[in-house]
């Protein structure tokens, strides 16, 4: 499943519902203190209600509603689940999908009570016709007895087949948005989240301000991580142990309801098993790493070395993630990762929750109030917190964002920033960073911009691109621009031109080859990933770039089921081949020097 949009309700700060929506790398922007970190706690709340749990202090102290909500929406939804024992279903023929065919789950929690009572609800496009509003709650027997009254022609054995001819009896269903409650102390239905819950992403929260200790955040979260990821991979080989431990468990249960008859018949009709396998909180709690560095326990150490090992965790998950995948999607939620860490370390660990976040089955969530981080994130993921005169909260996205975050956040990124290197996407600034700390080896006029301050990278997202351009919403920073798009996109040549007729010192232009992964050199590829391609400078079709290429030779090589999708292909070529070029090789791809040309005028500027 994945993670669509999450709205609260009297949450702390948040009085009025208020939602946000989350893409495949989500940023909460925004000032110290005005509510980044209650939307990634309400969310921890929500998945695990464990490193964070609910407390009645969160309850918004002006609300006299005692009822706190979490609610999430999910999509890319399980195909099949088992609702009943033994019969397999779907959640839109059983009428638990939105009208627009996602799931929304909603977590209520009562503050008005001595001990806080939460219930779990489905939002769903639900029957509400009389006598067949209801049939989820209802039994094998109690759902043949109404079979049988309504004299219809379907099998009495399979639940979901009854519900199916009992809805479809019906002339007309009613259909409404409906909240099912599907709570564990709701005995009838509680087994429809019991079986949903499996399939929720796991979620792995990474708080920025914890106390030096065994539980601290930064020590035990990568590793807790670790766990997850693990978990997720072999979730396969958990749900055969729980099917098996239920066929067992069933088994036994009946031997015991034969022997309990021998004795005395009269005492039960029936003995029903109900099952229950464990969360996958309760499987992640079943395991634990400690971690030594040198001796010496990681919570021992400088709270820099403990975020430098969440920074190494992340680079090395990118990785990893690139290499295989799995079916439980993962998501990651870090608090403001600039805490702690040299500027160079923080462009890595980016980097690296960058492409994290380009993986199928993972999504990345982060918080900041550095606007100088906010602009080397690409545009789409960035979501403004703010509040009013009227201290009513908002959460805002989009292009025209950005100049909220510099009018709140401040008109600089960064004192020490010059130049803004303005590029499509996130792929491109592991690119350009390669490019130029390879020329740089060479040539020492060259900036190396893997590690230059001076020059701050602005993904401005294909889609929105134009309208960056054209509105220059980078107006306020008071900083230089560099513009370097691909060339296979006719449209930006418009941009190439308004940017060039700024006057500002400001510059732009297209690459003369089609895109960025042009100017590899196939030795790259080879040494990092065994496979060799021709790299062609002007590919004549999708199929012969040199993303398709890659993938197609790498797949193979592999043996992987499918082939590697043209992004999915272009991660993999930023992550270890764009950083494996020489300078050699960069003259031997573009012997005009075009390259050479783009850092020495970025070199000028800085000078």
């Amino acid at each position: 499943m994945r993670l669509e949009s999450v709205s609260v309700c009297n949450f702390r700060c948040y009085q009025q519902e208020i939602s946000a929506r989350f893409s495949d790398l989500t940023a909460f922007v925004g000032k110290n203190d005005i509510g980044k970190s209650a939307i990634l706690e309400a969310l921890e709340i929500f998945f695990n209600n464990d490193l964070v749990k609910f407390d009645p202090t969160d309850h918004n102290i002006h609300s006299k509603d005692p009822l706190v909500s979490i609610t999430c929406e999910f999509s890319d939804l399980p195909t099949t689940l088992t609702l009943d024992a033994g019969a397999l279903t779907d959640l839109d023929s059983e009428f638990l999908l939105t009208e627009q065919k996602t799931l929304k789950v909603k977590k209520v929690f009562d503050c008005g009570k001595v001990k806080v009572a939460s219930e779990t609800f489905i939002l769903a496009f639900h029957p509400t016709a009389t006598g067949v509003e209801n049939l989820l709650e209802l039994k094998e027997k109690e759902l043949q007895t109404l079979i049988r009254a309504k004299g219809l022609a379907a099998p009495l054995k399979g639940n979901p087949g009854m519900r199916k001819a009992l809805w479809g009896a019906e002339k007309n269903l009613h259909l409404q948005e409906t909240a099912l409650n599907v709570s564990k102390t709701k005995e009838d239905s509680k087994q429809i989240w019991e079986q949903l819950e499996a399939h929720l992403p796991m979620f792995a929260l990474f708080q920025s301000d914890r106390k030096s200790q065994d539980s601290d955040g930064e020590v035990q979260n990568p590793m807790k991580a670790a766990i997850t990821a693990a978990l997720a991979e072999v979730q396969h080989e958990i749900d055969a142990i729980q099917v098996k431990v239920r066929e067992k468990a069933v088994e036994i249960a009946n031997e015991t309801h034969k022997a309990l008859q021998t004795l005395d018949k009269e005492l039960a009709n029936d003995l029903t098993p109900e099952f229950t396998a464990p969360t996958p909180a309760k499987w992640n709690s079943l395991f634990s790493i400690n971690m030594t560095t040198d001796g010496i326990p990681l919570n021992k150490r400088g709270s820099g070395v403990r975020r430098l090992v969440l920074v190494s965790f992340f680079k090395a998950e990118a990785e990893r993630k690139l290499k295989n995948t799995t079916k439980r999607h993962v998501i990651y939620a870090i608090e403001e990762p600039e805490t702690s860490q040299h500027p160079n370390n923080q462009r890595v660990l980016l980097d690296a929750l960058k492409i994290l976040s380009t993986q199928s089955d993972c999504q990345v969530i982060l918080t900041t109030h550095s606007p100088g981080l906010a602009s080397e994130l690409p545009t789409a993921s960035i979501r403004f917190i703010s509040k009013d005169d009227q201290q009513v909260m908002s959460i805002q996205d989009g292009a025209p964002v950005f100049g909220s975050i510099a009018a709140t956040l401040g008109v600089t990124p960064d004192s020490r920033v010059r130049v803004l290197f303005c590029v499509e996407g996130p792929t491109d600034v592991l690119a350009f960073k390669s490019l130029s700390r390879a020329l740089h080896e060479a040539d020492l006029s060259i900036p190396d911009l893997t590690n230059d301050e001076r020059v701050a990278f602005v993904v401005m997202g294909g889609s929105t691109l134009l309208q960056w351009v054209s509105e220059h919403y980078l107006k306020g920073l008071g900083r230089r621009e560099v513009h370097i798009y691909d060339r296979d996109v006719p449209a930006y040549e418009v941009a190439e031109a308004t940017v060039n007729g700024r006057n500002d010192g400001s510059w732009a232009c297209r690459t003369i080859k089609q895109e960025i992964e042009c100017y590899l050199h196939p030795g790259a590829i080879q040494a990092t990933y065994g496979v060799t391609i021709e790299v062609l400078d002007h590919p004549p079709s999708k199929a012969d770039s040199v993303g398709s290429r890659f993938g197609q030779a790498y797949s193979v090589l592999q043996g992987f089921d499918g082939v590697m999708t043209e992004n999915k292909a272009k991660s993999y070529l930023a992550m270890k081949s764009f950083p494996a070029m020489t300078a050699q090789w960069i003259d031997e791809r573009d012997p005009a020097g075009e390259v050479r040309g783009w850092f020495h005028r970025v070199a000028a500027m800085l000078n």
